[in-house]
């Protein structure tokens, strides 16, 4: 990472490029470990795998779903590295 910050002013996207391919080595590992990546909108809001960060009216979709995630988690049931920060619906008024 050290070496990818010296080089961002010649070259930006190799910078980008290779961060992305480090936080995908990374989530593989994690993966590996036990702890399975969780980014999933249009789901069900479950507490055990989900922080509500923010609410949004959406009389299209039932309440309590999640519309948007800020910040994937990681984990299952009982074992969290740490829960997805996600956007909710409800219903008007």
């Amino acid at each position: 990472l050290e070496l990818a910050l010296a080089h961002a002013g010649s070259d930006p996207q190799a910078v980008v490029e290779g961060v992305k391919a480090i936080r995908d080595q990374a989530v593989q590992v994690l993966s590996r470990l036990g702890f399975e990546r969780h980014d999933e909108a249009g789901v069900p809001f479950s507490p055990e795998l989900h922080e509500v960060v923010s609410v949004v009216t959406r009389p299209d979709l039932p309440s309590g779903t999640v519309v948007e995630v800020l910040r994937p988690g990681y984990g299952e049931d009982g074992r969290q590295l740490r829960p997805a920060a996600v956007v909710v619906s409800r219903p008007e008024g």
